[in-house]
């Protein structure tokens, strides 16, 4: 028999709405990475609102690590679907010469991670409210990094037109990374991003979760800044 699903699994099933409809209900969160600490404000229908989710936390970590020792340390850098802020902001945080924006198509999102840009002092960093790529400006293009841990809920359609996006709008030689948990899709997705950049690997697994790192067509893979 088919459990009923709890109050969180039904918030967060919505936290790729655009209006959320749930009151208020804001709470601060701590989290620590790369030796640095942060103070996130959350919100209901958000994604992961009471902590930092795992899948997050191990894209950062193997992202910070991969661009560290490819010694990239400037250039255009994507937080695609950003929630309450916590890729862009880190990475702001450790890559402080990197032009970063972040979108995402929840207004209640948007503003929490305005606000957490300023509250752990990365005020320079532009956030959006945008469906995909609909609300980003035109000229907002030759991305270096995007990032990305997409909102399988939405839908594979959803997470795929993601992908087509980032490759749009990524410098020739950029990077896509990807988090994906293997039962929600991660091999279909690397499928798909391999017939699509040219060329995608699996750069880390954890607990089920894939971190997915695809190369716009640049045959050596490298980036030249």
């Amino acid at each position: 028999m088919r459990q009923s699903k709890s109050k969180e699994e039904l918030t967060q099933a919505h936290y790729f709405s655009e209006q959320p409809s749930t009151p208020s209900k804001r709470k601060e969160i701590e989290f620590r990475i790369h030796g640095q600490d942060y103070l996130f404000f959350t919100d209901t229908e958000v994604f992961s609102k009471n902590a930092v989710d795992f899948g997050t936390e191990l894209m950062l970590k193997t992202v910070i690590s991969d661009l560290l020792n490819n010694k990239i340390k400037t250039g255009e850098l994507l937080d695609l679907g950003c929630g309450y802020g916590v890729v862009g902001v880190v990475m702001k945080r450790v890559f402080p010469a990197m032009s970063v924006k972040m979108l995402d198509i929840n207004s209640r999102a948007v503003s929490l991670a305005q606000e957490n840009a300023r509250h752990n002092f990365v005020g320079s960093v532009q956030v959006f409210s945008s469906d995909g790529f609909s609300g980003l400006p035109e000229d907002s293009r030759d991305f270096t990094v995007v990032l990305t841990n997409p909102p399988v809920r939405a839908g594979k359609s959803t997470v795929f037109s993601f992908y087509d996006g980032a490759f749009e709008r990524l410098r020739d030689g950029g990077w896509l990374y990807v988090v994906l948990q293997k039962k929600q899709g991660a091999p279909s997705s690397m499928i798909y991003l391999e017939r699509l950049f040219g060329r995608c690997e699996v750069i880390e697994k954890d607990k089920g979760y894939w971190i997915m790192k695809a190369t716009k067509s640049k045959k050596d893979g490298v980036l030249s800044l």
